[in-house]
């Protein structure tokens, strides 16, 4: 028996059109499975950034009990160490005070050191008048007598003694009058020096260090 194989227009429209339902219903599927993968991918990465989330709250909250523990540890401490701080700056204190008393002891010390030291210069320095004035009268031709040698030699060795001790005496004629150093006790005309100028010096002025034992006793020119 020979089989039918004409297809009729009714069947080949029929079969269009059922060849159109399964493409509509695969287009639908593909479209249901993607929307499904999006929403999963999207579920999925919002419980990872909640469950991230919650894990670094977590660890913030176990900070902080830790930092609140080791707080309360320092607490306990700071008992200790604020009765530290209270005696070092305690000993501070006191170091401090000695060592002021010391440095105010030592500058007193000094200075009455410094006031002992010229007065016994200002005693001193009349003798060393006397020694000037008498070897100033003996003549030239006798100064190498043996009483007049011995009084030169113990007028050096007392000045080098006082040289030595911080004594100099102040520079006066030529220079310029300082009321600092000079007392003027007189007043001369002389062209030939200037204004205010040191004429002639009558008694030595000393300084002992940078203390004035002494003014000088001059004349100034006008």
């Amino acid at each position: 028996m020979a089989e039918n194989n004409n297809v009729t227009p009714d069947e080949e429209l029929k079969d269009e059109n059922t060849q159109e339902t399964v493409d509509e219903e695969i287009t639908d599927a593909e479209d249901t499975a993607e929307d499904t993968v999006e929403d999963t991918v999207e579920d999925t990465v919002e419980d990872a950034v909640e469950d991230a989330v919650e894990d670094a709250e977590t660890k913030e909250d176990d900070a902080s009990g830790e930092k609140k523990s080791f707080f309360k540890k320092d607490k306990k401490k700071d008992k200790k160490d604020q009765l530290i701080e209270e005696l070092t700056d305690k000993y501070k204190r006191t170091f401090a005070e000695f060592d002021n008393f010391r440095k105010r002891s030592e500058k007193e010390k000094n200075a009455m050191y410094e006031i002992g030291a010229k007065d016994i210069v200002e005693r001193i320095l009349p003798i060393v008048d006397n020694f000037e004035r008498g070897l100033a009268t003996v003549p030239e031709e006798d100064m190498n007598e043996p009483f007049v040698d011995g009084m030169s030699k113990i007028y050096k060795q007392l000045m080098k003694a006082l040289e030595d001790a911080g004594v100099k005496p102040i520079e006066a004629v030529g220079t310029e009058f300082d009321p600092n150093f000079h007392n003027a006790v007189m007043h001369v005309e002389d062209e030939e020096l200037g204004e205010n100028i040191v004429a002639e010096e009558l008694q030595k002025g000393y300084m002992y260090r940078d203390t004035v034992v002494r003014h000088s006793m001059v004349k100034v020119a006008n």
